[in-house]
C-alpha cells in the first residue's frame, strides 16, 4: 500500500465518520409513543412522550421507556458506524470507531 492510497482511505475514513455524525437515529418505545431522537455522536438532541404515558403514580414505568427508547437509538447509530468504519477496517476494533 503506498501513501496515496494510505492518504485516500485517511480521506475517505474521515468522510464516513463526518457522514455519520450528521446522522439521526430515532430510538422508539411503547409502540412509538415515547421516541428518542440521537445524533451520530450520540447526543440526545430531541424527545418525545405521548401526553397519555404520563402517569404522576407510575414515574419508573415512564423513565424505563425512555431508556429503551435511548438504548434503541444508541445501538442504530453503533450499527451504522459499525458497517461503515467496518469497510476500512476489516472488522477489526478501532478506538473512536
Amino acid at each position: 500500500m503506498n501513501m496515496a492510497m494510505i492518504k485516500k482511505m485517511q480521506n475517505d475514513m474521515m468522510k464516513a465518520q463526518a457522514e455519520i455524525e450528521a446522522s439521526t437515529f430515532i430510538g422508539k418505545a411503547a409502540n412509538g409513543d415515547i421516541s428518542v431522537e440521537i445524533n451520530g455522536k450520540k447526543e440526545v438532541t430531541k424527545v418525545s412522550i405521548a401526553p397519555a404515558l404520563v402517569d404522576p403514580e407510575d414515574v419508573s414505568f415512564l423513565e424505563d421507556l425512555v431508556m429503551i427508547a435511548i438504548n434503541d437509538a444508541t445501538k442504530q447509530a453503533d450499527d451504522k458506524t459499525e458497517a461503515t468504519m467496518g469497510k476500512f477496517t476489516g472488522g477489526m476494533k478501532l478506538p473512536g470507531f
